[in-house]
């Protein structure tokens, strides 16, 4: 079983995410808690917005991985971003970093804009949720 894209009749279509999900009742879930920008030994080695995207991404993935899942049974997103100015200047290599660590899957998504994060390196933190087949 996958997970299958909900998209209301008559809607524009969504670019970069879904509106909706849905996901095989019985499934594993799998919530990953906040992953940011840093390496497994939680040093940054980037400092940009699109070098911490791409790290950060990549942990959201080790997580789902370690639980057995891959990028396909992602079924949400909640990015928290601390400019988003920049985050818009920058679509195209948004787009293009994405792809290369999730591939064209692209989950129901929110996208929220903070004062700060808890790490005061840290530009970006994503959380997620992953259902795996029954």
């Amino acid at each position: 079983m996958s997970n299958d894209i909900i998209h209301p009749e008559g809607w524009k279509a969504a670019k970069g995410y879904a509106n909706g999900m849905s996901a095989p009742a019985g499934g594993r879930v799998i919530y990953v808690g906040g992953q940011i920008g840093w390496n497994a030994d939680q040093v940054f080695e980037v400092h940009d917005l699109i070098g911490q995207m791409e790290q950060t991404l990549k942990n959201v993935l080790a997580v789902v991985e370690a639980g057995g899942g891959k990028a396909e049974d992602i079924v949400r997103l909640t990015w928290y971003l601390t400019d988003k100015k920049d985050y818009i200047a920058k679509q195209r290599d948004v787009g293009a970093v994405y792809r290369k660590v999730m591939g064209r899957h692209f989950p129901a998504m929110a996208m929220v804009q903070v004062a700060d994060l808890m790490e005061d390196e840290a530009l970006v933190e994503i959380e997620a949720t992953a259902v795996l087949p029954g």
